[in-house]
């Protein structure tokens, strides 16, 4: 059996796949597994996180572009149509696999290029609540690998997901997050307590265009907080002359932490790290609530919220509508964790079923082996 798992999309999706190709590789050694990154940056990344996983055997490569082609790509950024061309160009490669497993959809196009031999099959990327996490083209995959009960049963009223054809309680990045632990910087050189501010890239939802330079000047200008300005990876995706602009405009600022994109930015390094995390509907909320702390939720759109399943994660701490007093809304956000204490921690058990202290990447291995083994 021969499975591939290709990466190309933004690299923070990249880590909820590649623990479960390790995995795969280092517990099924029958089944031959390829990891195909569309860029270098891809592959590089790959190999940094094999590095954790030595006893995997597999294979990994880059997809069969021209240089060119890649050269053009690495340079203006992921963009959609760029994928879908690495796809095209890969479309024979990719077509000789049983099984071809993503953290994305844009993939399923794929089956519009004559790749019809292999099963495709869905890692996933984040557990937040918004809508499109439940788009109904994900009933195209084969199979689904699934966090928790919560997103379980949203999938399952909807009709995304099938009895048969899912496996739950896998959240791959956890385990490359426990394996990385003892790796981890201290970010600050001091003993202030941290916040995290983390704004969504879709400007529809974000807090960043109307609140983000206001809270950040308010950052710089009081000296109470350690504070990390770690925005979703996708923010400043292909607006890095505005990122490195900014990280300059706040440089002399020691306890302000900007990282528009790092590595450190995906893997968990600041959700772990801060004591109270500011942000709007990124899924990293959810992340970040694997060890309960307060949370503050920036409502910068006025949206009515309450009883809407895609804000959900607004349960867990305080929702403000305005920034007129940062500080007052932060201590108030501390001063009520306790009221929000049993909602997160109910939240983390229907999102996950774990505490990310028990790897979850060997269970999506083995169901995706089992799956494939019955569809034979």
């Amino acid at each position: 059996m021969r499975v591939v798992f290709p990466l190309i999309a933004q690299r923070h999706q990249a880590l909820h796949a590649l623990p479960i190709a390790f995995e795969m590789a280092s517990r099924h050694t029958d089944v031959s597994v390829d990891v195909a990154c569309l860029t270098p940056g891809h592959l590089e990344l790959a190999r940094s996180i094999a590095q954790l996983y030595p006893e995997a055997k597999l294979r990994l490569t880059l997809l069969p572009l021209s240089p060119a082609l890649r050269q053009r790509i690495e340079t203006r950024g992921l963009r959609v149509i760029d994928r879908l061309y690495g796809l095209f160009v890969s479309r024979r490669y990719l077509n000789g696999f049983d099984a071809i497993i993503v953290p994305e959809a844009t993939s399923l196009y794929l089956r519009h290029m004559g790749v019809t031999r292999p099963r495709m099959i869905w890692t996933g990327h984040g557990a937040g609540d918004r809508a499109i996490g439940f788009a109904q083209h994900l009933r195209k995959f084969d199979f689904l690998l699934l966090p928790g009960r919560k997103i379980e049963e949203r999938m399952l009223k909807e009709g995304i997901a099938r009895p048969g054809a899912y496996a739950r309680g896998i959240y791959g990045k956890f385990d490359i997050v426990h394996r990385l632990q003892k790796h981890r910087p201290k970010l600050f050189q001091n003993e202030r307590t941290t916040l995290l501010y983390n704004p969504h890239f879709v400007r529809r939802f974000s807090s960043w265009p109307l609140m983000g330079e206001k809270l950040l000047d308010f950052f710089a200008q009081q000296e109470h907080y350690n504070v990390v300005f770690a925005p979703h990876f996708r923010l400043f995706d292909n607006r890095r002359a505005e990122a490195d602009a900014l990280k300059r405009r706040y440089e002399g600022v020691h306890h302000l932490l900007i990282d528009p994109g790092s590595q450190r930015s995906i893997d968990m390094t600041y959700t772990l790290a801060a004591d109270m995390y500011i942000g709007d509907v990124s899924s990293q909320a959810a992340e970040f609530v694997i060890h309960p702390r307060p949370c503050l939720f920036l409502n910068a759109h006025h949206v009515a919220w309450k009883d809407d399943p895609n804000y959900l994660s607004w349960t867990l701490g305080p929702v403000t509508e305005t920034l007129d007093d940062p500080a007052a809304s932060i201590a108030h956000a501390f001063k009520t964790h306790p009221e929000f204490l049993e909602t997160q921690r109910q939240y983390l058990y229907d999102t996950f079923e774990t505490h990310g202290d028990k790897p979850t990447a060997p269970l999506g291995a083995d169901a995706i082996i089992a799956f494939l083994q019955r569809a034979v």
